[in-house]
């Protein structure tokens, strides 16, 4: 069955094969997916969260599978992510 939330299926069921979590595994897969992402390289980089769209903070929750994220503000979406 197919994950519309999952950007690359084939290496995400590569990394839940070697044991990994799902949550680990399907963030590890969008990332590879995403041209703007280098999840091999250190990071450190991104802007913080208050520096963030509100649309750009639900496509994150979303991609980490938060619940209730559509009823959120963009402070709760901080919140939520940095308490996940």
């Amino acid at each position: 069955m197919a994950n519309p939330s999952l950007k690359d299926e084939d290496l995400y069921e590569t990394l839940r094969d070697k044991g990994m979590s799902k949550e680990k595994a399907a963030r590890i897969s969008n990332a590879k997916a995403n041209p703007d992402m280098h999840p091999s390289e250190k990071g450190g980089k991104a802007p913080p969260y208050e520096e963030w769209t509100r649309d750009a903070l639900y496509d994150r929750a979303q991609e980490i599978g938060i619940d209730g994220r559509s009823a959120m503000d963009k402070g709760e979406l901080i919140e939520a992510l940095r308490n996940h």
